[in-house]
């Protein structure tokens, strides 16, 4: 795998700051809210939307202010901690507890997959040695694909994933990571059978070839 995009540290952090609202919009689409971009950019404008949930609405700050974190702290160190703390922020008062490992089971729905209950030490392990993947590109994929299926957190483990494979991607210059509206249905159901088959394949190939937008400059 190579990286598609190119860019600089200050660029990438521009590419981010710019797209805030519609990084924010595809995270929360992923997810499953019915929200528009109008919306999504309403609230983040800091406008109320009568025909929202309060819920709903919690669910966008929390990703902006998710986002915000990460690109502010884009040269810390990518670990447990850091993860924690993007989740912390994605999942603030929607679940049983935010910012910590799930110490109990969970369903995902569409398959009979049951993710293991996450071990510290373990999913510590496991981090190092994604973080040990040459490509940068290839490296946040897998991460996001790896934080998805372990259900590290009781909620948000999709948009805590996402975003932290940002942090990634980001930092190195290799672009944004988001599933577009119209690839949305595609990602899900890869997504569902990548739980299923633990086969990963298809769905990197997909958010490699679908997923990752940057910057191209003209010589």
């Amino acid at each position: 795998m190579e990286n598609k995009y190119n860019l600089s540290l200050e660029q990438n952090i521009f590419l981010a700051k710019r797209n805030l609202v519609d990084n924010v919009y595809a995270n929360a689409r992923m997810e499953g809210l019915n929200i528009t971009f109008p919306e999504t950019k309403t609230i983040l404008e800091g406008i109320n939307v009568p025909n929202l949930n309060i819920d709903e609405i919690q669910c966008i700050l929390n990703l902006r202010d998710a986002w915000k974190y990460v690109i502010n702290n884009i040269n810390e160190e990518f670990n447990l901690e850091f993860i924690c703390k993007v989740n912390e922020l994605v999942a603030r008062n929607e679940s049983i507890s935010w910012g910590t490992l799930r110490n109990g089971n969970v369903q995902i729905t569409g398959t009979e997959y049951v993710p293991e209950i996450p071990k510290e030490q373990q999913v510590k392990e496991e981090i190092d040695n994604i973080l040990k993947i040459a490509n940068s590109t290839e490296r946040a994929i897998e991460y996001m694909l790896y934080g998805m299926r372990s259900q590290l957190f009781w909620d948000g483990n999709k948009r805590t994933s996402t975003i932290c494979a940002n942090k990634i991607m980001i930092e190195n210059g290799c672009g944004i990571i988001k599933v577009p509206d119209n690839k949305l249905q595609e990602f899900t159901i890869l997504l569902s059978e990548f739980y299923t088959t633990n086969n990963k394949e298809k769905i990197k190939e997909f958010i490699y070839n679908e997923c990752i937008d940057g910057i191209s400059f003209e010589n």
